[in-house]
């Protein structure tokens, strides 16, 4: 189990990331486009760099949806390798059977 201030410092991460995700975006397009003056795209950068940077989605980090572990994450099931081993045994998750031999 993961520490409970990892997993509440990726949740506020998300709720950050979730509210100023229109705002990042079209400072974004104005810095990208290159039909607008120099000045004016430096200004977005700037404003753009002077929003929190927690509010970067490149900050996220994916955790495991159970146990909030960090490491060998599936994306698809949205769970950690030691709980999809588990739930897999204990014939939780369809079309997966327990391997033994």
């Amino acid at each position: 189990m993961a520490k409970k201030s990892m997993i509440e410092r990726e949740k506020k991460r998300q709720a950050l990331v979730d509210q100023y995700a229109t705002k990042r975006a079209a400072l974004k397009a104005i810095v990208n486009d290159q039909t607008k003056s120099v000045e004016e795209r430096f200004k977005a950068s700037l404003k753009l760099a002077s929003l929190p940077r927690n509010s970067s989605a490149t900050r996220l980090h994916n955790r495991c949806q159970l146990t909030g572990r960090p490491h060998a994450y599936y994306r698809k099931l949205k769970v950690s390798r030691i709980m999809l081993r588990e739930l897999g045994s204990n014939g939780e998750i369809p079309g997966m059977v327990k391997s033994s031999w």
